[in-house]
């Protein structure tokens, strides 16, 4: 089958992922570039989108399955485990995407929060530092690491809370957010999320689900390759440590995959006019 038959379409001579764009009609699908080479090409093609600034929001997963998803990955440890010795995973993604996102981010200050907790569970999110916003990602990785210890940690998994709140920020401000979410594991039930996925894919707002910990990931294939109900595939998945474990360059072979379909979000986002 050609890539024309297939609703599958090859632009600038590149061969695409199986992520896609929904038409009006929702027959056919334009697919997301999906095989920038290094994370100056990415940089490079969100610049000639015209993406030179955007706003940011930062979500952390404390539910209690956190104790358990480092069997394999973080040698039997609490993902949230906090030590003088070593940075845990989230730590890990903070500090890395702190010098990947922090160059795009438009005004300095972002909103982080976290959920899934004792208090929280399914129902809403906390920020970070109540009341305030983060000024960069150092100061996430400060407040992070002093709430943190103090956190009871809960269930069930649910992004919907947090892509709600986001959904809400947006229309607040009327400008494109990219929204990471740090998390742990699968869902508890896959319906909420979908839900608010669907929704979101109205607005100019990426999202960016990195995942930590053992898996499985099955939910978040899914979220990333199908829901063709949204209006474009607004979701990216990037498994931290299978992009971590034999890359030359680690850091910057994550910081790629978290950044390889904002290139081709935002300029649906600007084709569809919800971007200026």
């Amino acid at each position: 089958m050609s890539d024309s038959e297939s609703g599958y379409v090859l632009l600038d001579g590149r061969q695409r992922s199986n992520t896609f764009f929904a038409t009006e009609d929702n027959t056919h699908a334009n697919v997301i570039l999906d095989d920038y080479k290094d994370i100056a090409d990415v940089r490079e093609a969100i610049k000639m989108q015209g993406l030179e600034t955007c706003s940011l929001i930062f979500g952390i997963d404390y539910t209690i399955s956190n104790t358990v998803q480092g069997y394999k990955t973080f040698q039997g440890k609490n993902l949230h485990s906090i030590s003088n010795d070593f940075l845990n995973p989230y730590q890990q993604v903070i500090c890395i995407l702190g010098e990947t996102l922090a160059p795009l981010n438009v005004n300095g200050v972002f909103p982080a929060y976290g959920f899934g907790d004792s208090k929280c569970k399914d129902k809403t999110v906390f920020e970070l530092k109540p009341g305030e916003k983060c000024e960069c990602f150092s100061d996430v990785l400060d407040a992070y690491n002093k709430v943190t210890p103090t956190i009871k940690l809960g269930e069930p998994t649910d992004f919907a809370p947090l892509i709600f709140t986001a959904i809400e920020i947006v229309k607040e401000t009327n400008e494109y957010h990219i929204l990471v979410i740090v998390a742990d594991g699968q869902l508890a039930y896959d319906t909420p999320t979908k839900t608010a996925l669907i929704e979101a894919s109205h607005y100019p707002l990426s999202i960016i689900v990195v995942g930590v910990g053992d898996g499985p990931w099955g939910s978040m294939k899914t979220f990333d390759d199908g829901l063709k109900e949204r209006q474009f595939d607004n979701f990216q998945f990037v498994n931290f440590h299978e992009v971590m474990k034999d890359a030359a360059n680690p850091e910057a072979s994550f910081a790629l995959h978290a950044l390889m379909e904002i290139p081709e979000q935002y300029r649906y986002l600007k084709q569809k006019g919800l971007v200026q």
